[in-house]
């Protein structure tokens, strides 16, 4: 039933199926098409593709005039529709980062040379050009040409990038300009126990990054200091693919969420202090294992 399904329709199905496990939405919600294309950043094509696969697999239901509802439960999906929960969202994307990684693709390199490289069409590795440019890792040189920019490619960039997230980010909870949004924060911890309530069974490496940098990124964003939270975000842009290559060397997100916790119940109490040690430890343990781990290895993941 989905095994025909374009790379952007698979991405529609695992969005909306983690969605509402996420939100824990219960039978009979609404999900209107705009409002999915809005959320997941697409056009309402592959979403109704999506939905309709949903209908057969028996948790959606449409009705002609009321659009699409909730009919049934995540857990009881066939291992089919399932096994696109873990899947990767662009395959040559990551072929594209472990290339660079390897050394494969020099540090300038045309659309040209990557489709011999990579045995893609130009119109798929403009895609992946343009996604890459977006996520900060690639940018257009003059002419026809692409320049790769700095990556975290060994233990000691990672070291340096954990040392630097450490001066920032428990100092800017200790910021008096520090004022924490409320309803981000309650939206945080929402996604946040749901991963730690099974989610992170079933979240792919790229789902658990761009979950990880939002909290991190949303209360860098509460110290009031547009430079510390510039700054994260750039750090957060050359680790992405660090992160995307690692799952075969993945880390206790259930533990991670447990720790992303601890620091939002501080923070609800107003209690700074303690939110800032628990983010130094959370920050310290992360370099750790990260060490322990020794992802860098140079081999293919």
């Amino acid at each position: 039933m989905t095994q025909d399904l374009t790379n952007s329709q698979r991405k529609a199905l695992r969005e909306i199926i983690n969605y509402v496990r996420r939100e824990r939405l219960p039978v009979g919600t609404h999900l209107p098409e705009w409002t999915l294309a809005k959320l997941i950043g697409t056009s309402r094509s592959p979403i109704k593709v999506a939905l309709e696969c949903l209908v057969t697999a028996g948790l959606m239901r449409y009705d002609k005039n009321r659009g699409f509802h909730i009919h049934g439960d995540v857990d009881s999906l066939t291992p089919e529709v399932l096994s696109h929960l873990t899947e990767t969202d662009d395959p040559l994307y990551l072929k594209l980062a472990n290339a660079r990684f390897h050394g494969t693709v020099p540090e300038s390199v045309t659309e040209a040379d990557l489709t011999r490289e990579l045995g893609a069409s130009r119109s798929e590795i403009g895609k992946v050009l343009a996604r890459a440019q977006s996520e900060g890792w690639v940018e257009k040189e003059v002419g026809y040409g692409w320049r790769f920019l700095p990556m975290i490619d060994s233990l000691e960039a990672y070291e340096d990038m954990y040392s630097l997230r450490l001066a920032i980010e428990p100092a800017g909870i200790l910021s008096s300009k520090f004022k924490p949004d409320m309803d981000q924060l309650h939206a945080l911890r929402k996604e946040q126990q749901a991963i730690l309530d099974g989610g992170y069974m079933t979240m792919s490496a790229i789902e658990r990054f761009e979950s990880n940098a939002k909290f991190h990124e949303t209360i860098a964003e509460w110290s009031g200091n547009r430079f510390a939270l510039q700054t994260l975000r750039r750090l957060d842009q050359v680790r992405r693919l660090a992160e995307y290559r690692q799952t075969k060397h993945d880390l206790p997100r259930q533990a991670l969420a447990q720790e992303h916790l601890s620091i939002l119940e501080a923070i609800e109490k107003g209690d700074n202090l303690g939110a800032a040690s628990f983010m130094r430890q959370h920050i310290e343990g992360a370099w750790r294992k990260k060490a322990v781990s020794a992802v860098f290895d140079r081999e293919p993941t």
